[in-house]
């Protein structure tokens, strides 16, 4: 994926994070941390928590995935050369 595609798709993946997170009232990355530790086993017994969680996870999991991407893509060249100067729409 080019920069600019990698860019919009986090931004829509932020966009579905802060539903949970406003349900949730907990930022994505606070969310993760007590997931993959253990600490919310508890919701476990209930099926809205259960999928609520796992879709979460997930949807985290690919935005983590997409801005090391876009990190080591920036990483690479120039922030200049990464630029658009003309809008996709």
């Amino acid at each position: 994926m080019e920069v600019h595609e990698l860019v919009i798709e986090m931004k829509l993946l932020e966009r579905r994070l802060t539903l949970y997170e406003e349900k949730y009232g907990v930022l994505s990355e606070d969310f993760y941390k007590a997931l993959m530790s253990g600490d919310l086993a508890r919701y476990d017994d209930y099926d809205e928590t259960r999928t609520d969680f796992s879709r979460w996870k997930g949807i985290y999991e690919t935005w983590l995935r997409r801005k090391q991407a876009y990190t080591a893509q920036i990483q690479e060249r120039e922030l200049v050369d990464s630029l658009r100067f003309q809008p996709v729409y």
